[in-house]
């Protein structure tokens, strides 16, 4: 007998997962064959026989986590090749149970056939990023024993930056070994599908009565739905066929749903003064109080803002900008910029400008302090803080310097629509120099926001409020909004931060700085 082994990884490679076997327990194999792909988290590695013979244990499954020198099968060599369906696979054999104990003891034999000859394919966690060691499971879309199509979505895994979606790798029949709420890893097996095995399931969808499956069939597509997409579908009361799809995959995004929303929304406007007639809804049959777990995205903002706090010497000044130049800039050319660029002009772009020739001007404010060191960027990547439904992400604008007004705006709305549609990628929301963050969208007048760590420095927008101001000895109504920049004491001097706030204001109130360089 010659033993299969995981051999080395690769420098600085700890561990590897199974992707793929290509032999079946009893299958004969040759010397140097391959028979199984490993993938880390670098490259792919495949693992030959080691001698002539047959297959005759696995006794490590696809999806599972294997280190170097791990035993991943044996071959018996100089033996003969044993009938296929002889000894299943370790995983079959635990996945083809559920359909089969499934079956009526009136169903015929054949009913469970495919079952018992099918091939388990593995679910295992996907890689879900860099210095993203492990997830939580969200509700499954299908149950124990269903049976699923190739590529339907199955399950949501959340961490503590994004959710990742995990579809079906193979038709058949699903056994889920990860319940909703379960801490997962990447690689882990959360659950297996016994290929082939749909038929066995389909006596069991026809047993309810009439009533529930036309329920069912009302709700044709759900499962292709994501936790956050059927939440809005089944709160709006939407048919979820009608929604015509735009994610990967004919999958139904947020924005989809919620502009399903908006279009339902739009005829029922007319009797609402019938509704606001009625007597407010007792609370009776409400909870006083209810207790829900965070979410770790959640618990992780939630960290990082009170680690920001208590590492940082974090402070705040404050100055008003006058926008009166900017709103009669955008007001005289955004129907040409839209027309020419095929997006609105805004005033993330003007800002964004503004703040990249302040950064240029007070390297400091760009910087970050690692131990006893200073790290000054030459580039300027700008987060842009967006809302979501699930908390406030981060997304990050790479090179902003290097972008027009046109390619800044086009980049801060892909970047907010993945965010509201939970499609963030981990590179996305990471290595960002600066954040700007606008709390005027929601009405805010003035606020002190908190360092997004490591960063030095955060730039606070606000409402824009028309105010009377003194101009050259008169008083003016002018459209003021008031900025905040918080900033990191440590590297950040008070004369810097003051200084980078007024050039912020000065190229905003006039913009042609900015085209001259000044």
């Amino acid at each position: 007998m010659a033993d299969i082994l995981t051999p080395t990884l690769g420098e600085s490679v700890s561990e590897a997962s199974i992707a793929k076997w290509t032999r079946k327990v009893g299958d004969a194999v040759k010397k140097d064959e391959v028979l199984v792909e490993l993938e880390t988290d670098k490259v792919s590695l495949e693992v030959v026989a080691p001698a002539d013979g047959v297959l005759s244990d696995i006794k490590a499954g696809e999806g599972d986590t294997v280190v170097p020198g791990a035993v991943l099968g044996v071959v018996t060599e100089g033996a003969s090749a044993a009938p296929a369906a002889a000894k299943p696979a370790p995983k079959a054999e635990k996945a083809a149970e559920a359909p089969v104990a499934a079956a009526p003891a009136a169903a015929p034999a054949s009913a469970s056939a495919p079952a018992a000859g099918s091939a388990t394919v593995a679910i295992p966690v996907p890689t879900m990023g860099e210095s993203v060691a492990e997830g939580t499971m969200g509700k499954w879309l299908k149950k124990n024993g269903e049976a699923v199509k190739k590529d339907e979505l199955l399950v949501e895994i959340e961490t503590d930056k994004v959710a990742v979606e995990v579809a079906a790798p193979a038709d058949g029949v699903l056994t889920i070994s990860a319940d909703e709420g379960a801490t997962v890893t990447p690689g882990q097996t959360i659950g297996s599908i016994a290929a082939g095995a749909g038929a066995a399931a389909a006596p069991a969808a026809a047993a309810p009565a009439a009533a529930p499956a036309a329920a069912a069939s009302a709700n044709t597509g759900s499962a292709q739905l994501s936790p956050s997409v059927q939440r809005v579908v089944t709160e709006n009361n939407l048919d979820a066929g009608s929604i015509s799809p735009t994610g990967p995959k004919g999958n139904i995004t947020k924005g989809d749903a919620l502009a399903a929303v908006g279009a339902a929304a739009a005829p029922k406007a007319a009797p609402a003064p019938v509704a606001a007639a009625a007597p407010a809804a007792p609370r009776a049959d409400q909870p006083r109080e209810e207790r829900v777990k965070m979410t770790r995205l959640r618990q992780t903002i939630a960290r990082r803002l009170k680690e920001s706090q208590n590492t940082a010497a974090q402070l705040t000044t404050f100055n008003e900008v006058d926008m009166t130049q900017v709103m009669a800039l955008r007001a005289q050319y955004k129907d040409a910029f839209e027309k020419r660029h095929g997006v609105k002009l805004g005033f993330m772009s003007f800002f964004t400008k503004a703040v990249i020739n302040a950064l240029k001007e007070i390297p400091a404010v760009n910087a970050e302090i690692d131990g006893t060191d200073i790290i000054y960027k030459n580039h300027y990547d700008i987060g842009v803080a967006v809302g979501t439904d699930k908390g406030l992400v981060v997304p990050v604008l790479r090179d902003a310097d290097m972008l027009s007004l046109a390619g800044i705006e086009k980049g801060i709305a892909d970047l907010g629509k993945a965010a509201r549609d939970g499609g963030l990628t981990m590179d996305q929301l990471q290595g960002g120099t600066f954040t700007i963050t606008n709390g005027g969208t929601y009405g805010s007048l003035m606020s002190t926001p908190i360092l997004n760590a490591p960063q030095s420095g955060i730039l606070g927008m606000h409402n824009i409020v028309q105010r009377p101001m003194a101009i050259n000895g008169e008083v003016k109504i002018r459209p003021m909004m008031y900025l905040a920049l918080s900033y990191d004491h440590r590297i950040v001097d008070g004369k810097e931060a003051v200084t980078f706030l007024v050039r912020v204001k000065e190229h905003l109130e006039d913009p042609q700085r900015s085209l001259l360089d000044l």
